[in-house]
């Protein structure tokens, strides 16, 4: 996680590099999009519907039926029996570092424009592979959000986080061994001036670095409450932050209407967290099946990931771990469904930019735990549930991760029938021939 620190303080962490220039959109929208003879995946049911119709207007699904027809000047689309769903939602994603490899971020000429130019080549990547909305959980990402909203660039909705808050020798402290306390010496580590990340110690720092991801317009708050299993200085199996410090990030947090995530895995960083009142927990590989009885009877999200191999460059203790977490992760998954946890699902990639292109494929791994239809209802409606837990804070408003009147028009038209053939959505390049986000087609093909 050091490699954070290659980058140096060039500016203002939290400007939006270039979105002040962003340029209109430069593909204008028709009045009305319909989808003509379409069986509909409305994001919960267990079955398609018969063949409707289904109009598009100002962003939003305005009507669904058999007889729906086109309004004057509307773009026709023949759907031919297609699936249409909602868009893919991953809700742990780390869109600045997953666009770029250790080396990259490493190297002496690297800039937050070039940065931001990474990240926003794989996001619209992302968008093309169907996911229409993610929650990034940490890191610089402030500009890069106000360039997709403002046209600049082509990618998800985001549900930014801002700079992940850790305790001193915690899994966010990213400082190089050359770079003294902050608290002590007085200089912030290069990491913080980036904005990845606020090292907060006690209840009155932690509150400022809550307030001040708050003020940059973070929808939830990440706090880092245990070990990792890629980092240097905090073995896998410690408890990080004081109870009363969680409870102020948590105050804070509900303050602004919003809740509090905290990275974690073992049974005892999570009851803390869960205790202290946070509202979701992200990881949790190592957890006992009381713990995760504990996360269903407190009504607490458990955002998972199948996390991808190590790589054999690993050091053997990260190497270790990262298989530990691995292992645990088969058993949490079963214990989770089985105690009606409220599931959530995300990738969690980081450093390895060719991994992006298998974010679809890591969607087929739940098929061990989960029948095709939970598995579309996990990826599009469960996910929309947890960014909607953000309240006011919430960056984009309506409903997503449904098919229904009124809600947004964040749609894939799927070649086939996934709810049977769950493998369509892990090829999105042969099987996805229509993505809409927001009313706006970003990709049509053969329809």
């Amino acid at each position: 996680m050091a490699v954070f620190l290659a980058l140096s303080p060039f500016a203002a962490p939290f400007a939006p590099v270039g979105a002040q220039d962003a340029a209109p959109d430069a593909a204008a929208k028709p009045p009305e999009v319909l989808f003509r003879n379409v069986r509909v995946f409305d994001g919960h049911s267990d079955r398609l519907s018969g063949p409707v119709n289904v109009s598009v207007k100002d962003g939003t699904i305005a009507a669904i039926g058999a007889g729906i027809t086109a309004g004057s000047g509307a773009l026709v689309i023949d759907g031919r029996g297609r699936t249409l769903m909602p868009g893919l939602i991953d809700v742990h994603v780390h869109l600045t570092f997953s666009a770029l490899t250790e080396p990259q971020l490493l190297a002496p000429d690297l800039t937050p424009q070039k940065a931001e130019q990474a990240a926003a080549v794989q996001s619209k990547a992302m968008l093309l592979r169907g996911f229409t909305a993610v929650r990034d959980m940490g890191g610089p990402i402030f500009g890069l959000k106000a360039g997709i909203d403002a046209g600049k660039y082509e990618g998800p909705r985001i549900w930014p986080s801002g700079a992940v808050i850790s305790q001193t020798s915690g899994h966010g402290d990213f400082r190089l061994p050359n770079e003294p306390s902050r608290r002590f010496f007085g200089k912030p580590s290069r990491a913080e001036q980036l904005g990845a990340t606020f090292i907060a110690d006690g209840r009155d720092e932690v509150l400022t670095a809550t307030r001040e991801n708050l003020r940059f317009g973070a929808s939830q708050i990440k706090l880092m409450a245990g070990g990792g299993s890629s980092s240097e200085y905090d073995p896998l199996d410690v408890t990080q932050y004081l109870p009363e410090e969680i409870s102020a990030a948590v105050a804070a947090a509900e303050d602004w209407g919003t809740y509090v995530t905290v990275h974690a895995y073992t049974p005892r960083a999570v009851r803390r967290a869960v205790e202290a009142g946070v509202k979701c927990v992200e990881h949790g590989q190592l957890l006992d099946e009381a713990t995760v009885q504990m996360l269903a009877d407190r009504g607490v999200w458990l955002s998972m990931q199948n996390l991808p191999p190590p790589l054999p460059s690993d050091p053997p203790d990260r190497l270790a771990n990262k298989l530990k977490v691995r292992a645990g992760a088969d058993q949490v998954w079963a214990w989770a469904k089985k105690d009606h946890v409220k599931i959530a699902w995300g990738t969690d990639f980081l450093f390895r930019p060719e991994e992006n292109a298998e974010q679809n494929a890591y969607i087929l791994r739940l098929k061990q735990w989960f029948t095709n239809a939970e598995i579309l209802k996990l990826v599009t409606y469960d996910n929309a549930q947890l960014l909607a837990l953000s309240g006011e804070r919430a960056p984009y408003k309506g409903k997503l991760g449904v098919v229904e009147q009124g809600a947004l028009a964040d749609l894939i038209l799927v070649n086939g029938d996934p709810l049977s053939n769950i493998e369509l959505i892990g090829d999105p390049g042969r099987n996805f021939s229509a993505i809409m986000k927001g009313g706006k087609l970003y990709k049509r093909e053969g329809v």
